[in-house]
């Protein structure tokens, strides 16, 4: 992955190498194919990265953690999206959805249970929010949780869960005070072999390896020590992850179109026609610059944000226009690459499996919508 490091300490580059090397080992391109042909979880390579330390990259040294900073991540989720999108959503939901919210908002009790296992690679875990009919709308959720005794009873939907079918919990969002809008929203920590608990995949187009799920909740009985934080406070908890969530979305974009890049020159070289390789062709060659441009931004915006928010800053502007940016570019970058390709580009493979992996960034994590509300927001305020 011969690209510039924007400043990447020794040990940055040494989480980039290793990382990468670790994945080359034991997530081969041949290995991958399988799993998206088998709609299966990538286990294999997720238990790699917890045995080598990488589960506990961001997490707390006070709970055994690496304590990475910010670009300390985003270095490592950029070569992780590189090699495959799947393993990078596999990795997101368990320690970046999952984990960071138990870290930040679990009672002490909870942290020291989960979090070790969260790290050793014994629990896998969910961010379940989306619901049939709120969409982008948080605050209108509709799944309810009510106190009894020392439980609270959970009963609802939620939709386009990834992961959740091998999840060991959820992080479930719910209205404790229906009528009072985002400032009735409580978090729970929900373990899906709880009775009432009911999980089923869904049949998305790309990112076949780290599948979205419906979740639907029955009567589930969930322990009161398991809110997160004080109850009708889960607003601001949702809220408070989104910068590290949008600068790791821009990281794991940035790598797939530097991936992209390489497959498609890669193919255009040994591609010959009229005697000449298509490189030698300027319509093929201003393609790749198209994609250097537009991979360069990525990485720029990325890393930039990266480094404000280690300088203690609160860049929301900055990691909104970040992952706008990188989701959207994602997509133009694999578009160009299929269109290379030509009709072999069009074929199942990998060329157009990247396609169909980018063209969920815009959606997820936030819609290219949402995010431009943001950043007009704030740049008329």
């Amino acid at each position: 992955m011969p690209y510039k490091t924007f400043g990447f300490t020794s040990e940055q580059v040494m989480i980039r190498d290793s990382v990468l090397a670790l994945m080359q080992r034991v997530l081969p391109i041949e290995k991958i194919r399988e799993l998206e042909a088998r709609d299966e979880y990538p286990a294999e390579a997720f238990q790699a990265l917890a045995r080598d330390g990488w589960l506990s990259l961001p997490f707390q040294e006070v709970y055994g953690g690496g304590g990475a900073s910010y670009k300390d991540m985003a270095v490592f989720i950029e070569a992780l999206g590189y090699h495959h999108a799947g393993i990078t959503s596999a990795y997101m939901t368990t320690v970046v959805y999952g984990g960071m919210q138990v870290q930040s908002h679990a009672d002490e009790e909870l942290k020291r249970q989960m979090l070790p296992r969260i790290m050793k690679g014994e629990l896998r875990m969910a961010i379940s929010y989306t619901e049939p009919s709120s969409g982008s709308d948080a605050a209108a959720i509709r799944t309810r949780a009510v106190r009894q005794g020392d439980d609270y009873v959970i009963t609802g939907q939620k939709v386009f869960t990834t992961n959740g079918h091998v999840a060991d919990f959820l992080i479930v969002s719910t209205k404790t005070r229906p009528d009072a809008g985002h400032r009735g929203i409580s978090l729970f920590v929900v373990d899906t072999r709880s009775p009432g608990v009911t999980i089923r995949p869904l049949d998305s187009i790309g990112r076949r390896t780290s599948l979205p799920n419906e979740v639907f909740l029955d009567d589930v009985r969930v322990p009161a020590r398991n809110l997160l934080g004080k109850e009708n406070e889960g607003w601001h908890k949702l809220m408070r992850g989104l910068n590290l969530e949008r600068l790791l979305l821009a990281a794991a974009g940035a790598g797939q179109c530097m991936k992209i890049i390489e497959m498609a020159r890669e193919w255009a070289r040994t591609r010959v026609t009229f005697g000449r390789t298509i490189t030698e062709y300027q319509a093929i060659s201003h393609k790749f610059a198209e994609m250097a441009m537009l991979t360069e931004s990525v990485r720029l915006h990325a890393f930039n944000t990266a480094e404000m928010l280690d300088a203690g800053e609160d860049p929301i502007l900055e990691t909104a226009m970040a992952k706008t940016i990188a989701t959207e570019h994602n997509i133009r970058v694999a578009d160009l690459g299929v269109q290379i390709m030509g009709g072999m580009g069009y074929m199942r493979g990998d060329m157009s499996r990247m396609w169909l992996d980018a063209r969920q960034g815009t959606i997820g994590g936030g819609s290219s919508e949402i995010m431009r509300n943001v950043i007009s927001r704030l740049v008329l305020a």
